[in-house]
């Protein structure tokens, strides 16, 4: 499956320039199995689901989730919810969010500015 110039936008582009939109679609849309996405979406209700994750795992490593404010495909409140279920395992779980950033936060013209948050809390955690 692949989305249309239009679905990009929505998804994706819908906080950058039209033109920056269209370009990242055109640099970074290919068609791809449907199957992955829906197993995701679907984890939590299927107890043999492949992609099923242990929040509870207290020996993982330190967790930065990642927010657009303006994100369309994974909303803040979902990413919010997220950083709660990860809580639970007493590990190191912390959400960076972006209010003014959408979906394409990490591959647009400002991704500078993500790039030096994520490398700052590094730093913080000593990773």
């Amino acid at each position: 499956m692949s989305l249309t110039r239009e679905q990009f936008r929505y998804g994706f582009g819908n906080a950058i320039p039209q033109p920056e939109s269209d370009e990242l679609y055109d640099r970074w849309t290919i068609p791809s199995p449907g199957k992955p996405l829906f197993e995701a979406a679907f984890a939590t209700l299927s107890p043999d689901s492949p992609a099923k994750i242990n929040v509870a795992n207290a020996a993982r490593g330190p967790l930065l989730i990642t927010a657009g404010g303006k994100d369309h495909t994974v909303p803040a409140a979902i990413s919010r919810s997220t950083v709660k279920l990860y809580r639970t395992s007493g590990a190191v779980t912390e959400l960076k969010e972006f209010p003014d950033r959408g979906h394409s936060l990490v591959v647009d013209s400002g991704w500078h500015d993500v790039a030096d948050e994520v490398l700052s809390w590094l730093k913080d955690h000593s990773l």
